[in-house]
């Protein structure tokens, strides 16, 4: 079985205390940690970086992290050549999406020991914003049914970037780009530029026409209720852009909740305290009061080490304005926060710390060369299991599977376990729109498949028999 790197225990803030397992007492004990803003000046390339240029959102846009040279200039030395030819060899090979890192969020990786290509290359965060060759496996580099667009939400558009999967919601995709891109995206297939890798697809109708198609939609089937306003990322759309789209949600009687999806309130909490955008944001969120319509944010929160007093400040001033709710649903990933540890610190990280509740957690979705960060179903449930009784019941996450042409499911929910050949199978109660034609559809059995590298030997012999199949 091939190896890749050993996730270590990435430093601590010397200053936090020892959340250890204890040899006596509970399996998890809570201490508090204050949020704390790294220092960004302990990086070469940012030594002489001031606090306003900091926090300016347009400074944050203008020095991202987009190439392996403009790395070097931020690290200086302090990661050698052999991490460099490794980030090369992911970007030329295997990569599903282009480098696109804030500042903000390269200041979160080691925050607290001294950068060593070791600690960079053991970082949580690193993980998954930089993927390297090295991290990923050889063996099973991808599921056999891995897919690009893993939940078909391309073939269930009802207009251009609009999906309609669940019966009283659909997804809104306004634009293919975001302030930064994730390896583990679920939408590697639209949001960022080509890679080696992926050939992208494209939006090809002018924004405005694309988004008069959305609101013709929406008139004309009243039994929609709930519109998740995304991309990409809703913080790379000029503000007087989504604030109109917004506005002609709210015209619509049926519309009762809009949820706004930023990644960027961590990655880039800059553009969240801009003076445009907060004012921006209280204008809809005090015309959604009035109508009686939730508001919320649903924010991308993976591990600990990216919270920050900017971050908590960005939501709280959300908050502050009239959002009803911010809320986080963060992606299960090996290597990144899949122990119940990693997950209990960042829930009460969020919910503690920076006014952001916990809501679900995805498991990683089967697309392309994401092996080595996906779990299996049984170790999502041995996490739901060990995280209860912690946190407060309304701030404890549910771990969730979307199925493919099911959804969202919750991880005991499954009808059928093959733990051998890692194949769960699910039932749904309701039809896609691309279903409703489809008279079997809610009494079929849909399967979902673990990384096979996790599988016993068995298992794994199957599959390598019918890797063709």
């Amino acid at each position: 079985m091939t190896q890749t790197h050993s996730v270590e225990t990435v430093p601590q803030d010397p200053t936090s205390p020892d959340t250890a397992t204890p040899a006596t007492g509970q399996p998890y004990e809570y201490r508090r940690a204050p949020l704390v803003e790294p220092d960004w000046t302990r990086f070469p390339g940012w030594r002489h970086v001031t606090r306003d240029q900091w926090e300016s959102a347009q400074w944050q846009r203008v020095n991202c992290v987009k190439n392996i040279k403009q790395l070097r200039a931020v690290l200086g030395d302090r990661v050698d050549d052999t991490f460099y030819a490794d980030l090369e060899a992911d970007q030329k090979a295997l990569a599903t999406m282009s480098m696109l890192v804030p500042p903000q969020m390269l200041n979160t990786m080691v925050p607290f020991a001294p950068m060593t290509t070791e600690a960079f290359l053991a970082d949580p965060v690193r993980r998954y914003m930089i993927p390297v060759a090295s991290d990923r496996r050889t063996d099973w580099p991808s599921h056999p049914y891995a897919s690009r667009d893993s939940l078909h939400e391309h073939d269930m558009w009802v207009a251009e970037g609009l999906t309609h999967r669940y019966p009283t919601k659909v997804l809104a995709e306004l634009l293919s780009t975001c302030p930064q891109y994730c390896g583990h995206c679920t939408r590697m297939d639209l949001v960022g530029n080509s890679t080696p890798t992926v050939d992208k697809l494209k939006l090809t109708l002018k924004p405005v026409d694309r988004y008069d198609a959305h609101i013709t939609y929406l008139r004309a089937h009243p039994g929609v209720r709930d519109v998740v306003v995304s991309g990409g990322d809703v913080a790379n759309m000029p503000w007087r852009n989504i604030e109109a789209y917004l506005m002609r949600l709210l015209e619509i009687e049926t519309v009762r909740d809009i949820r706004l999806a930023t990644k960027a309130l961590m990655g880039l909490p800059q553009h969240w305290l801009q003076p445009d955008v907060v004012e921006g944001l209280e204008r809809v969120a005090r015309t959604a009061a009035r109508r009686g319509v939730n508001l919320a944010i649903h924010t991308h929160v993976n591990h600990a080490q990216s919270l920050t007093p900017l971050v908590a400040r960005a939501a709280q001033t959300a908050l502050d304005v009239g959002v009803r709710d911010v809320r986080n649903q963060g992606v299960l990933m090996r290597g990144v926060n899949a122990t119940s540890r990693d997950l209990l610190d960042l829930c009460f990280a969020l919910q503690g710390e920076a006014g952001i509740l916990p809501y679900y957690f995805y498991m990683c979705d089967m697309i392309p060369n994401a092996e080595h960060w996906r779990v299996p179903v049984w170790h999502a449930q041995q996490l739901q299991h060990d995280i209860m009784g912690y946190l407060p019941g309304y701030a404890t996450p549910r771990i969730v599977c979307d199925v493919p042409f099911v959804g969202k499911r919750w991880v005991h929910m499954l009808t059928e376990y093959d733990r051998e050949r890692g194949i769960s199978y699910w039932t749904k109660n309701y039809r896609t729109s691309i279903e409703s034609a489809d008279l079997e559809a809610l009494n079929k059995r849909y399967a979902y498949y673990d990384p096979i590298d996790t599988l016993p030997e068995a298992g794994q012999s199957w599959w390598t028999t019918h890797r063709d199949d």
